[in-house]
């Protein structure tokens, strides 16, 4: 039977993946042997939620979860028919989004966990009747949540590191020192998994030569950053990086300033993908957190997305900044259920890294600037090592 989502919630601030929801759902009728029920599930505001808690439980505040068992107060009448249909379940996306974060869950984490309680309320549970009654709801929550598989879970997100930066100090002076080959070897003999280069059209940092001897030297994966300009594109054709990752550029940016317009590209983008799916060169796509750009990203037939963190890392508050996670949480969800392998970066640095890092579905961090700024006081491999601890303790919740 069906799940019927109602999103009244008005704010575009919190992205709310609602293909994930009804997924999350499905799951939990099948896992309470309910799969032939229907279900109904609304999502609002505190607002919204402060009218209702007024209404029914004589309350004036919001509640994260309320549940309306579909017989309640029905005569004998309605409970004799063959309705198979559980009832209505709201939830306060406000409230939500506020435990989420003081309790380290992304939204859907949260979403899934308040859909799970309000079913067992559905199905008869109730924590306000007793002391063992609570600790019954609580263990059959702990058990569903336990058997929903919403993610593919990683090992450990890996880090690649770019390396531009150092080409910048070199080209400030044009000379040939520093040398980010040099670098990029001390990265690998640090821990990095990957190496990263932005080939610009300008060539304001990196130069082709460098492109080409890293192509012989890298021992891990070379990702070549480029705008999809035929000139460059030669060059990847020619050279074969182990990925490209394809880029806005402007010519008067400082760094790359936001994602791909994907939806507003596609046919470009997609020739290019084709010439390098062609030469066996994997691409990804550099794109903000937003769901047009990921389906756009998936249907013009791209390996990888990397989920553009810079106004997360640039935010100026904490509600922002926790508003900025997840979106990109729920962004890396999305692409992960298209098929899509997630990575992200711009921005990232020791302080902002390892929320993102706990993140299952990431599966690498593009990290350049705050590495190599620090390595400038305590060298490049031990900024490298910092950095990958910071990754690994945030796999264990410790961020």
């Amino acid at each position: 039977m069906p799940i019927f989502l109602t999103n009244n919630y008005p704010s575009s601030a919190l992205q709310i993946n609602t293909r994930l929801i009804i997924a999350c759902a499905e799951q939990l009728l099948d896992l309470c042997d309910m799969a032939g029920y229907s279900l109904s599930i609304l999502l609002i505001d505190d607002r919204e939620m402060t009218d209702l808690n007024n209404r029914y439980r004589g309350k004036n505040v919001p509640t994260n979860v309320l549940s309306f068992p579909f017989l309640d107060g029905a005569d004998d009448t309605i409970s004799s028919l063959p309705i198979r249909e559980l009832g209505d379940i709201i939830i306060s996306v406000d409230t939500a989004g506020r435990e989420a974060t003081a309790s380290r869950q992304t939204l859907a984490e949260r979403l899934a966990w308040l859909i799970t309680h309000g079913l067992l309320h559905l199905l008869g549970y109730d924590h306000e009747r007793s002391a063992p009654d609570a600790a019954l709801m609580q263990d059959k929550e702990n058990e569903l949540i336990s058997r929903l598989q919403l993610n593919r879970s990683k090992p450990m997100t890996l880090l690649a590191i770019n390396v531009d930066h150092i080409a910048t100090i070199r080209q400030a002076r044009g000379t040939i020192e520093p040398d980010p080959v040099t670098a990029a070897a001390l990265c690998e003999l640090a821990g990095a998994s990957g190496i990263v280069v932005h080939l610009r059209e300008d060539r304001r940092h990196i130069q082709d030569r460098d492109v080409r001897l890293l192509r012989q030297t890298v021992k891990t994966r070379l990702n070549l950053e480029m705008g999809a300009a035929k000139e460059i594109i030669d060059i990847a054709l020619d050279i074969k990086p182990d990925m490209v990752t394809l880029v806005p550029e402007k010519r008067l940016e400082l760094t790359t300033e936001g994602g791909l317009n994907v939806t507003g590209q596609k046919k470009k983008l997609a020739g290019t993908i084709e010439q390098m799916a062609k030469a066996g060169i994997p691409v990804s796509l550099f794109i903000d957190p937003d769901f047009k750009q990921i389906k756009a990203s998936h249907d013009i037939g791209a390996t990888f997305v990397e989920i553009h963190t810079g106004r997360y890392c640039d935010a100026v508050s904490e509600k922002e900044r926790d508003c900025e996670f997840h979106l990109i949480a729920s962004a890396a969800q999305e692409a992960d259920r298209l098929g899509l392998q997630v990575n992200a970066g711009h921005g990232l640095d020791y302080r902002t890294t390892a929320r993102i890092a706990a993140l299952d579905i990431i599966g690498e961090l593009s990290i350049g600037h705050a590495v190599i700024a620090r390595a400038v006081f305590i060298g490049l491999e031990q900024a490298v090592r910092e950095m990958l601890d910071i990754i690994r303790f945030a796999r264990h919740g410790f961020y």
